[in-house]
This record gives structure tokens, sequence and C-alpha cells, in this order.
């Protein structure tokens, strides 16, 4: 965090320069360079983001309102934006624009590693649903208890444990299987934590291993396990609650078995887990498997902060590539605070960052009360 930075505290003037930079090398599309449009992207973009950041304007008439303001005009978009043109917009712009910002601004966020596990950089892998509205038919999924809404979108996000930062993702409609899209975003060489949901393929252990991929997968109790070889528990595992460890193939028939994978059998009070990886003991102690796996849960809180602070589930856009814009600017958003505050904002860090944009607090104010909750939260961890 620099002091310049601070003294221009404006998340949306750092997001404009992030898309000028990144779509001053790409094409973004015939319509978009069309000289009768008079709405840019870089405009619209920020008029959107404007719309997750603001306690006021939250939806499209409200956005289209607010654009007629002067500060608004100076600061987000740089005209007024009719309702019919921002709503046209998301159907030309390419979400995969988005996803090159996206990956510029992860790779900015220092680099924080761990020197119990080694070089690898652990992402925690999962999905989480958003609930749609009845018109968004294209999210229609079929599942669901009886009587409830079955209508959501899917965010598929890789979570990097140490740095808690999103660094992969990618937005379906709800009945799109989780690791079919977790197979299609593989990258050779990342290590990846998983839960008992991505666990129930046993051959997509085989494909992890192919990629030279590391990984944590909790199982299900009822697995069909084939042990090979037990593996000696030390007293220091023991004491972290590591009960067995051996290797073994999962799966009854030779056509479902799995690889050879090493299980780890974890016991804290009235807590089982069975957790499988393909790293050896030397690699990867049983010990630091369960603290690895503990890990996981991070991600479960930034879908968490996504829906609840900064209150995504609000449909701004309805269509497929909207609700994909509309994610794709949460994630950059979560970056952005995270390049700024080194962490994401609390409720209590967001209102006072909306009370700024609205004229209430004054820049010394933001600053001082952002390094007053930073430090209550430095007590907290301690």
């Amino acid at each position: 965090m620099r002091e310049e930075d601070l003294r221009h505290w404006n998340l949306l003037r750092r997001f404009r320069q992030c898309l000028e930079k990144v779509f001053g090398s790409c094409c973004l599309g015939r319509s978009w360079e069309d000289p009768k449009r008079v709405l840019g992207a870089v405009d619209y973009l920020s008029l959107f983001l404007f719309g997750l950041l603001n306690p006021v304007a939250r939806t499209l008439r409200g956005l289209s309102e607010a654009s007629i303001l002067e500060r608004v005009q100076q600061e987000v978009c740089s005209q007024r934006v009719p309702r019919a043109t921002f709503s046209e917009a998301q159907h030309v712009l390419e979400p995969a624009l988005l996803e090159k910002v996206f990956d510029d601004l992860s790779a900015q966020v220092p680099k924080v590693t761990n020197p119990q596990l080694g070089a690898w950089e652990w992402l925690a892998r999962d999905g989480s649903l958003f609930r749609a509205l009845p018109r968004m038919t294209w999210a229609l999924y079929g599942a669901g208890s009886p009587g409830a809404p079955n209508r959501a979108v899917r965010l598929h996000l890789c979570l990097h444990v140490f740095e808690d930062k999103p660094v992969r993702a990618a937005v379906r409609a709800g009945r799109v299987c989780e690791r079919a899209v977790w197979e299609e975003q593989l990258e050779a060489g990342a290590a990846y934590i998983a839960d008992r949901y991505f666990g129930e393929n046993y051959k997509l252990f085989y494909k992890l291993a192919r990629k030279g991929c590391a990984f944590v997968v909790r199982l299900l109790d009822n697995a069909v396990i084939n042990i090979e070889e037990e593996l000696p528990v030390s007293q220091a595992e023991a004491a972290a609650g590591v009960v067995r460890q051996a290797w073994a193939h999962l799966g009854g028939q030779a056509r479902y078995r799995s690889i050879r994978l090493r299980l780890v059998w974890i016991q804290h009070g009235q807590t089982a887990l069975l957790l499988a990886t393909n790293l050896g003991p030397d690699a990867l102690g049983a010990d630091l498997i369960d603290q690895l796996y503990r890990h996981r849960w991070r991600i479960e809180l930034f879908f968490r902060w996504v829906k609840c602070v900064l209150s995504c589930g609000h449909w701004i856009a309805e269509s497929a590539q909207g609700a994909t814009i509309q994610i794709y600017l949460a994630l950059i958003a979560a970056l952005l605070f995270q390049l700024y505050t080194g962490r994401r904002p609390t409720k209590r860090m967001m209102e006072l960052m909306q009370f700024y944009h609205m004229g209430w607090a004054t820049e010394a104010e933001l600053e001082k009360g952002l390094e007053r909750y930073r430090q209550e939260m430095s007590r907290r961890k301690s």
C-alpha cells in the first residue's frame, strides 16, 4: 500500500486505468468501434461497478438516473447513460475482456508463501449458487427441494488460500456440473484443495495427476477403499488428530478404480475426515494435510463476503452475459479492495468507504477509520 494511493482513494479511477490498459491492446468488437455508438465500454463498466459499490443506486434505472449527476459524469462515466443503452451493452460486451482485467489485478496482489508446504501455491476449489429471477429462464436447472426456487447462477472459483485472493473463475447456469467446469480449468502444476463433491469422481484424480497437479480432496465416508500399504503415524501427527494413513486405490471395480492415492484419516472430536492426496509423506506430512484442508473454508467466507457485504446477489443485468459481467466486476472489486487495504473490507469498512463516496466522510477520516479497523482486526487475530 502506497501513501499516494491513499491520498487519491478512488477505486473507480484505478479500475478505469486497468480497463484502458487491457482494452488498448485488444479488439472490443465491431459494435464498440461503430462511430455511431456514444457509450464507450470503459464508461459502461465503470458505471456498472459504481452500482456495486455505492449504497443508493443499485438498479439499472437508478444508475441511469445517477449518470445525470455532474460528479458521476466526472468520476464514473463521461455522459448521461439512458436505460436502454445501459441494458443493451451487456449483450455486446465479451466477458472474456473482463477476465483479462481480473487476471491482471490478481497478479498484482503481493505473494505470500508457506515454507512448510514447499513451493506449491494451494488453491481452494468450489462453487456457489446465486439465486436468479423468474425471468432469467436460461438459469433454470431443475434441482433443489420441492417448492423451492430452482433458478440459479453458479460461480465456479479457485481461491489462493494464503494470499486470500480469487485467481480463476467461471460463471455458468446452476445446472452445469462443477466437476466438469473444474476439468476445463485445470492448470498444469497447480495444487488444489476440494471438498467431498469433487471426490466422488475417481477418474478426476487421474486427470489431475496427468496434469502434474498436487491435490488434497475430501472423500465420502462410504468410499470403497482397497488398502495397499499402511503408513506409520508419528507422535506429532497423532497429536494433531491423525488416526491412520495408508496407500490405497479407490473403487470396487477395476474399470472405476482410481490411481494410487495416500489416504489420511483424521478425527477431531465428533468430526471425522477422510482425505486423499497424491503427495507422499516426505512431501507433505499428515498433520499438514489436516491444516491445509482447514484453509479450504476461506473460499466459503469469500462467497459469503460477495453475497452479504458486496450484495452481488441483486441483479443489475439479467442475461447470461450480463450476469457473468456482474460477477466478474464483483471479483475485480474484491481485488481492488485487497490491493488498497491489504484485505477484503468488513461490513463496517465498506460502510465507511460508502460514506466517503457520498461525501459524508473526508479522505483523512477514511484513512484514519480504515487504519483503526485494520489495527482492531490485527489485535483480534493475535
